[in-house]
């Protein structure tokens, strides 16, 4: 079976770099132009810059930058050639064969061959928190030094997309393949060697990252800024007043209706494009380690209080929808039927009592904790303020205990040391990648965006597993509607609402992000139009 999209890498791009005028949004042909300088706010502070072994938009966005993958992603879907110029995916899903560009060099000058890309793959296997992810991956065979056989021992349906910048970043093996722990690795964070459009200048954790161009980047003419500088600034509304002051250009993962509307007032453009493959939901996470959380109908109660209406049209201003299940409502594997939880306070009182708290004579139940992660304000903080305030009316005292930064907030979560969690997790494009680590029982790890939930069903895992290896569409989604009712029922999380993630530009951009990657995908092909 031939794979979609197999024409040559180097013929596309210099394609591209023949349609020398574009047009513009006022309609004027306007000259592709070279230079220029991106300056983007991040929500979240990066701990490294090695996707390899971590994920999360914080660290995904840069890599992207650093660090070329075997495929890229259009925004249809379809796989489009990047290190690998051409591909095969065998009949069985069980083998895929790549066929590298032979022009790509580190940015160390160390040409990029088959043995990076084995290396990369068996390393991301081993230590990324996405484990199901390349769990079928056997052995990857380098023939040649330009080919690259990934062998499976299952068909793997969602082993294309995991080839994407953000999961599969090639690491350079002649640096990480010293014997140092990969995960703690030095080049982790300073003197980052890969071979994307972009090189590392500078990174001052908590505070920025500089890249500049590679001038050898191995597409001819890419990319065509001089420098990305990603400034790191939890505060939204900081952000707002920045880009107002022109100290930024570019903002993605924009989530605050009201800020978004404040920018569109001011010139800016704001679209909801090029978050397709990331599937992002909110949800209250649970810690089934700690009593009562470890009580089904406590969780039930909990989430039949919350008022899900009421936050995605007053504290989100209607941008966002509400979420029931952990696969989003975009996917073609969602399943409508599954409980909504439809607000019912006599419900989950009724629940309480039925799990034994009864009302004290102050008419508390129980207290407990929510933490909530940093970054966003409107998707986070606000959600467990307004938990705060409506678990109340059912007698469960709620402490909302905040983080002073990204990596506190996930030390806390990945070490079990919370009761609840207000959490942004996306499906990654395949449930295989992106769902299965919250809920499988052989991921629960110290690790953030795995199974910190402590969740254990083996029907689940018996189901996801079946679905891991499942290439018949039809017969995919009928193991995982099953999965969504089990998980809806028993509640390891709460869903929230479907994050409305928007990227918010300056009209003068070109070739924005909109991928179904976004700005998690190599930018060597935006430029500036403001010369």
């Amino acid at each position: 079976m031939k794979a979609r999209g197999r024409m040559n890498g180097i013929r596309v791009a210099a394609l591209a770099l023949a349609l020398t005028a574009l047009v513009g949004a006022s309609g004027t042909a306007i000259a592709q132009q070279r230079g220029g300088t991106l300056v983007m706010p991040m929500a979240q502070a990066p701990r490294h810059l090695n996707s390899a072994v971590q994920s999360g938009i914080a660290t995904m966005g840069p890599a992207a930058q650093l660090f070329a993958s075997p495929l890229r992603y259009d925004d249809k879907w379809n796989p489009q050639p990047y290190l690998a110029q051409k591909w095969e995916l065998a009949p069985d899903g069980k083998s895929l064969t790549l066929h590298l560009v032979k022009n790509a060099v580190f940015h160390d000058g160390k040409p990029v061959t088959s043995e990076d890309v084995a290396f990369s793959i068996m390393t991301i296997k081993a230590n990324h928190p996405f484990s199901s992810m390349l769990a079928p991956v056997e052995k990857v065979e380098t023939p040649d030094p330009y080919t690259a056989i990934i062998r499976m021992s299952k068909p793997h349906p969602a082993i294309l997309i995991a080839m994407s910048p953000a999961l599969c970043p090639i690491i350079p093996k002649h640096i990480y393949g010293d014997g140092k722990d990969i995960k703690t690795h030095p080049n982790n964070s300073a003197n980052v060697i890969g071979s994307g459009p972009f090189k590392l200048v500078e990174f001052k954790p908590g505070q920025h990252i500089v890249m500049e161009r590679f001038d050898r980047f191995f597409i001819p003419g890419r990319p065509y800024l001089d420098k990305i500088i990603m400034k790191v600034n939890p505060d939204d509304t900081a952000i707002v007043v920045g880009a107002e002051r022109g100290e930024f250009n570019l903002w993605t993962f924009a989530a605050s209706a009201r800020n978004i509307e404040r920018l569109r007032k001011a010139g800016w453009i704001a679209t909801d494009k090029g978050y397709e493959g990331i599937g992002p939901l909110t949800w209250v996470a649970f810690n089934l380690k700690r009593k009562p959380m470890s009580d089904i109908k406590v969780r039930q109660a909990i989430s039949y209080a919350m008022d899900r209406d009421f936050i995605t049209k007053s504290l989100h201003g209607g941008l966002s929808k509400p979420a029931f299940g952990p696969i989003v409502s975009s996917s073609p594997f969602y399943d409508a039927s599954i409980n909504p939880y439809r607000v019912d306070l006599k419900k989950a009182e009724a629940l309480l009592d039925a799990a034994g708290y009864k009302k004290a004579a102050n008419g508390e139940r129980f207290a407990v904790t929510i933490d909530y992660i940093p970054g966003s304000d409107e998707q986070s903080k606000n959600v467990a303020e307004y938990l705060k305030g409506q678990l109340r009316k059912i007698g469960i005292k709620l402490e909302v205990r905040a983080s002073p930064d990204f990596p506190s907030w996930a030390k806390r979560v990945a070490s079990f040391d919370f009761d609840m969690t207000t959490d942004v997790v996306f499906n990654w494009g395949d449930p295989v990648i992106g769902v299965h680590r919250t809920y499988l029982a052989s991921n629960i790890r110290n690790i953030i965006w795995t199974n910190t939930q402590s969740y254990d069903n083996p029907k689940v895992d018996e189901l996801l597993n079946n679905a891991a290896e499942q290439l018949d569409p039809v017969k995919r989604r009928a193991y995982y509607a099953v999965f969504q009712k089990i998980v809806n029922e028993e509640l390891p999380v709460a869903w929230v609402n479907v994050v409305p993630y928007y990227t918010v530009y300056d009209k003068r951009w070109r070739n924005l992000p909109l991928s179904i990657w976004g700005s998690m995908s190599p930018l060597d092909d935006l430029w500036w139009a403001g010369k």
